[in-house]
C-alpha cells in the first residue's frame, strides 16, 4: 500500500488494482483446463511403459564432453537391468541419455518443454514416447512419478531444480526414498563441500542423514550398483502420492 503525505495530518491512501481483471479471470479459467488436459495425457501415456531410470544434466553438453560420454555409458548398463530411460528430450545430457538407451535396445522416453530457445527433442527418442509438455511444474510429476532412480549429471538451473524438488519430496516424505546418484565428483564436489560445511555442520539447516541422501560417483558401473542393490527384494512400483 502506498500512502502520500497531504498536508500536516491528512494522509491518502491509494490501493493498487490489476488493470484486466476481467480478462485475468478468464485466462485462468482456460489454464485450468490445459493442466488438467495436460495431466490427463501425461498419466495415460507413461502409465503404459514399464520402470525407468530419470537421467538429467545439461542440455550444453557436446558430444565429445566426458559428461556426455557418461550419460551414454549409464544409460546403456541401466537398460541392460531392465529399465528405460527418462530425459528432458533435448539436447546435451538428454540425448547422450536416450543414445545410450535406444542403442542398447531399451525404452527411451523424452519429456520434452516447449521452450523460445531451444530446439525440438533428440533424434534418439522413441517415437511414440515424446511428450511435449507446456507447464515446468507438470513435466516434473511425471519426472518423478515414473523414475525408480534419478540418475544427475553436471547441469545448469534446470539441472539444480530437478534435483532440489526430487531431494525434497524425499526428505519430506511426500515420495518414499529412491536411489539419487550424482555422476562428475569434478562438478558436484564443490556443492556437497558447501551442503555439508555450511548447510549442515554451520547453519544446521539439514541434517546428516540428509547427505546419505545422494552417493556420488563416477563410475557407472557403481551407480548402477547402487540402484539394484536398493532395489534388491522390494517391488517396483510408481511413487506415491504422485
Amino acid at each position: 500500500m502506498k500512502e502520500e503525505q497531504k498536508g500536516v495530518d491528512e494522509t491518502v491512501s491509494t490501493k493498487r488494482h490489476w488493470n484486466n481483471e476481467h480478462e485475468m479471470k478468464a485466462s485462468n479459467s482456460w489454464t485450468v483446463f490445459k493442466v488438467i488436459a495436460e495431466f490427463v495425457d501425461g498419466y495415460e501415456r507413461l502409465n503404459k511403459i514399464d520402470p525407468c531410470v530419470s537421467i538429467f544434466g545439461s542440455a550444453r553438453t557436446k558430444p565429445d564432453n566426458p559428461h556426455y560420454l557418461l550419460a551414454e555409458r549409464v544409460a546403456g548398463l541401466l537398460v541392460a537391468e531392465g529399465y528405460g530411460i527418462i530425459t528432458g528430450g533435448g539436447p546435451g545430457i538428454m540425448e547422450a541419455a536416450n543414445k545410450g538407451a535406444k542403442e542398447s535396445g531399451g525404452t527411451s522416453v523424452g519429456l520434452n518443454i516447449d521452450l523460445p530457445f531451444e530446439q525440438g527433442y533428440n533424434p534418439y527418442i522413441d517415437i511414440d514416447k515424446v511428450f511435449n509438455f507446456n507447464y515446468f511444474f507438470i513435466r516434473k510429476v511425471m519426472f518423478v512419478k515414473y523414475a525408480q532412480a534419478f540418475v544427475v549429471l553436471p547441469g545448469g538451473f534446470g539441472t539444480m531444480d530437478e534435483l532440489f524438488e526430487v531431494l525434497t519430496l524425499v526428505q519430506t516424505k511426500k515420495i518414499a526414498q529412491i536411489p539419487i546418484v550424482l555422476m562428475g565428483t569434478d562438478f558436484w564436489g564443490g556443492m556437497i563441500k558447501w551442503v555439508k560445511e555450511s548447510m549442515m555442520e554451520k547453519y544446521a539447516t539439514i541434517s546428516a542423514k540428509d547427505l546419505d541422501l545422494i552417493p556420488i560417483t563416477d563410475d557407472p558401473k557403481e551407480a548402477v550398483k547402487i540402484i539394484n542393490d536398493f532395489y534388491e527384494g522390494k517391488e517396483l512400483k510408481p511413487n506415491l502420492p504422485y
